[in-house]
């Protein structure tokens, strides 16, 4: 299992990834990150806000079930959000360049990283 800081530097791996952090979805924090592109304080907790309106939407719509990742796609950017499956209340946020980066193998990888984190 890698730590958290470990785990930002692997997502960096990714082919065009800019920066990824670590989220607080309960206060909108950075537990931890790496990187640069993107003010990850701002992102952090606007992000939150995002995943809270979806888990809200989801228990409007009577859906038991859990999110596995949120893609934000942008001109020139995908932001993917995507909730440690482990340990409610956290997700990992990475910001990738939408012309260096393939989509599935950096959300593939986002996995095995989610899944690798000693929280």
């Amino acid at each position: 299992m890698a730590n958290v800081k470990a785990s930002m530097d692997e997502l960096l791996t990714i082919d065009g990834a800019m920066c990824a952090a670590l989220v607080d979805s309960e206060s909108g924090m950075v537990l931890g990150q790496a990187g640069s592109g993107v003010d990850l304080e701002v992102a952090a907790a606007g992000n939150t806000e995002v995943v809270r309106a979806k888990m809200k939407t989801m228990r409007a719509l009577g859906l038991n079930d859990a999110i596995e990742d949120i893609l934000i796609t942008l001109g020139r950017q995908y932001h993917i959000i995507r909730p440690i499956a482990r340990k409610e209340g956290l997700f990992i946020y990475l910001v990738l360049d939408k012309n260096k980066s393939n989509l599935a193998m950096a959300r593939r990888k986002a996995q095995d990283i989610e899944r690798e984190l000693a929280i």
